[in-house]
Protein backbone atom coordinates (compact mmCIF):
# COMPACT_ATOMS: atom_id res chain seq x y z
CA UNK A 1 0.00 0.00 0.00
CA UNK A 2 1.55 3.69 -0.71
CA UNK A 3 2.98 5.23 2.19
CA UNK A 4 1.06 8.04 2.19
CA UNK A 5 -2.20 5.85 2.39
CA UNK A 6 -0.95 4.53 5.44
CA UNK A 7 -0.62 8.18 7.06
CA UNK A 8 -4.59 8.38 5.91
CA UNK A 9 -5.94 5.34 7.28
CA UNK A 10 -4.10 6.87 10.79
CA UNK A 11 -5.96 9.92 10.70
CA UNK A 12 -9.22 8.24 9.33
CA UNK A 13 -9.32 6.10 12.36
CA UNK A 14 -8.53 8.91 14.48
CA UNK A 15 -10.96 11.20 12.61
CA UNK A 16 -14.18 8.36 13.44
CA UNK A 17 -12.93 7.43 16.87
CA UNK A 18 -13.15 11.06 17.80
CA UNK A 19 -15.91 12.32 15.69
CA UNK A 20 -19.41 12.69 17.02
CA UNK A 21 -21.31 9.81 15.78
CA UNK A 22 -23.16 11.17 12.50
CA UNK A 23 -23.73 11.56 9.10
CA UNK A 24 -21.08 14.49 8.41
CA UNK A 25 -18.82 12.46 9.92
CA UNK A 26 -19.27 9.58 7.02
CA UNK A 27 -19.45 12.83 4.98
CA UNK A 28 -16.00 13.83 5.97
CA UNK A 29 -14.38 10.40 5.53
CA UNK A 30 -15.64 9.70 2.20
CA UNK A 31 -13.46 13.00 1.33
CA UNK A 32 -10.54 12.15 2.60
CA UNK A 33 -10.56 8.67 0.81
CA UNK A 34 -11.05 10.41 -2.67
CA UNK A 35 -8.70 13.39 -2.45
CA UNK A 36 -5.87 10.52 -0.96
CA UNK A 37 -6.28 8.74 -3.91
CA UNK A 38 -7.67 11.13 -6.70
CA UNK A 39 -11.01 9.02 -6.90
CA UNK A 40 -13.48 10.87 -9.21
CA UNK A 41 -16.33 9.50 -6.43
CA UNK A 42 -16.81 8.04 -3.14
CA UNK A 43 -20.02 7.18 -1.85
CA UNK A 44 -20.64 5.04 1.34
CA UNK A 45 -24.24 3.19 1.25
CA UNK A 46 -25.91 2.18 4.44
CA UNK A 47 -28.28 -0.96 4.46
CA UNK A 48 -31.65 -0.37 5.56
CA UNK A 49 -34.64 -2.63 5.71
CA UNK A 50 -33.81 -3.87 2.97
CA UNK A 51 -32.58 -1.47 1.09
CA UNK A 52 -29.24 0.43 0.27
CA UNK A 53 -29.31 4.31 1.44
CA UNK A 54 -26.70 6.68 0.72
CA UNK A 55 -25.06 8.00 3.97
CA UNK A 56 -22.73 10.26 2.65
CA UNK A 57 -20.95 11.09 -1.22
CA UNK A 58 -18.23 13.05 -2.39
CA UNK A 59 -18.96 16.44 -3.61
CA UNK A 60 -22.18 18.40 -4.33
CA UNK A 61 -24.08 16.32 -6.95
CA UNK A 62 -25.95 13.37 -5.42
CA UNK A 63 -25.77 9.90 -7.26
CA UNK A 64 -28.82 8.87 -9.25
CA UNK A 65 -29.63 6.20 -7.31
CA UNK A 66 -29.44 7.45 -3.66
CA UNK A 67 -31.84 4.38 -2.73
CA UNK A 68 -32.07 0.57 -4.27
CA UNK A 69 -33.60 -2.77 -3.22
CA UNK A 70 -30.38 -4.56 -1.52
CA UNK A 71 -30.53 -7.47 -4.63
CA UNK A 72 -29.54 -4.55 -7.35
CA UNK A 73 -26.54 -3.25 -8.82
CA UNK A 74 -22.55 -4.17 -8.02
CA UNK A 75 -23.35 -3.02 -4.54
CA UNK A 76 -25.82 -6.17 -4.73
CA UNK A 77 -23.51 -8.57 -6.04
CA UNK A 78 -21.27 -7.41 -3.28
CA UNK A 79 -23.67 -7.79 0.01
CA UNK A 80 -24.34 -11.41 -1.84
CA UNK A 81 -20.58 -12.49 -2.26
CA UNK A 82 -19.80 -10.56 0.83
CA UNK A 83 -16.35 -9.77 -1.36
CA UNK A 84 -15.33 -7.30 -2.66
CA UNK A 85 -15.87 -6.21 -6.60
CA UNK A 86 -13.52 -4.46 -9.29
CA UNK A 87 -15.68 -4.16 -12.33
CA UNK A 88 -12.88 -2.30 -15.26
CA UNK A 89 -15.68 -1.50 -17.29
CA UNK A 90 -19.10 -0.97 -15.84
CA UNK A 91 -20.89 -0.64 -19.00
CA UNK A 92 -20.01 -4.46 -19.88
CA UNK A 93 -21.54 -5.50 -16.38
CA UNK A 94 -25.66 -6.12 -16.70
CA UNK A 95 -25.77 -5.25 -13.37
CA UNK A 96 -24.26 -1.78 -12.96
CA UNK A 97 -26.59 0.58 -11.36
CA UNK A 98 -25.12 4.24 -12.79
CA UNK A 99 -24.70 6.50 -9.98
CA UNK A 100 -23.11 8.73 -12.94
CA UNK A 101 -23.12 8.18 -16.38
CA UNK A 102 -19.71 9.30 -17.01
CA UNK A 103 -18.78 6.24 -14.52
CA UNK A 104 -16.22 3.83 -16.55
CA UNK A 105 -15.08 1.25 -14.01
CA UNK A 106 -15.44 1.29 -10.08
CA UNK A 107 -14.69 -0.65 -7.11
CA UNK A 108 -17.45 -1.69 -4.22
CA UNK A 109 -16.22 -2.97 -0.58
CA UNK A 110 -18.57 -4.88 1.65
CA UNK A 111 -18.77 -2.65 5.00
CA UNK A 112 -19.12 -5.62 7.95
CA UNK A 113 -19.98 -5.35 11.55
CA UNK A 114 -16.95 -6.55 13.32
CA UNK A 115 -19.23 -8.17 15.86
CA UNK A 116 -22.37 -9.95 14.41
CA UNK A 117 -20.39 -9.81 10.49
CA UNK A 118 -23.57 -8.44 9.55
CA UNK A 119 -23.39 -6.27 6.42
CA UNK A 120 -23.76 -2.94 6.77
CA UNK A 121 -23.40 -1.25 3.86
CA UNK A 122 -20.74 -0.60 1.12
CA UNK A 123 -17.81 1.73 0.29
CA UNK A 124 -18.81 2.35 -3.53
CA UNK A 125 -15.82 3.96 -5.41
CA UNK A 126 -15.98 5.15 -9.42
CA UNK A 127 -13.75 6.43 -11.79
CA UNK A 128 -14.36 7.98 -14.95
CA UNK A 129 -11.38 6.21 -16.67
CA UNK A 130 -11.78 2.28 -17.66
CA UNK A 131 -9.56 -0.01 -15.35
CA UNK A 132 -9.18 2.57 -12.97
CA UNK A 133 -8.50 0.09 -9.69
CA UNK A 134 -6.10 -2.53 -9.11
CA UNK A 135 -4.55 -4.67 -5.77
CA UNK A 136 -3.52 -1.25 -3.78
CA UNK A 137 -7.03 0.22 -4.42
CA UNK A 138 -8.72 -3.01 -2.99
CA UNK A 139 -6.31 -3.12 0.31
CA UNK A 140 -6.94 0.77 0.72
CA UNK A 141 -10.76 0.66 0.52
CA UNK A 142 -10.65 -2.72 1.92
CA UNK A 143 -9.20 -0.83 5.22
CA UNK A 144 -10.98 1.90 4.66
CA UNK A 145 -14.46 -0.07 4.90
CA UNK A 146 -12.74 -1.97 8.46
CA UNK A 147 -12.87 1.71 9.53
CA UNK A 148 -16.05 3.20 8.40
CA UNK A 149 -17.85 0.17 10.19
CA UNK A 150 -18.06 1.14 13.92
CA UNK A 151 -19.35 4.67 12.46
CA UNK A 152 -21.80 2.83 10.01
CA UNK A 153 -23.62 0.87 12.41
CA UNK A 154 -23.49 3.80 14.98
CA UNK A 155 -24.32 7.02 12.56
CA UNK A 156 -28.32 8.16 12.48
CA UNK A 157 -29.80 11.53 12.44
CA UNK A 158 -29.96 13.20 15.96
CA UNK A 159 -32.87 12.43 17.97
CA UNK A 160 -34.20 13.96 20.94
CA UNK A 161 -35.36 11.96 23.99
CA UNK A 162 -37.31 13.55 26.56
CA UNK A 163 -35.63 12.57 30.09
CA UNK A 164 -37.66 10.46 32.59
Amino acid sequence: MKNNSTKLLQDLAALLFAAPKSPATIKKAAEMVRAERSYRWVGVYKLERGEFVIAAGTGIEPPTYARFPMAQGLCGAVAESRETLIVGDVRKDPRWLPAFWTTQSEIVVPIVGESNGKILGVLDVESETLDAFGEDDRDFLEHVAVLLAGKLCTAKKNRHVAAR
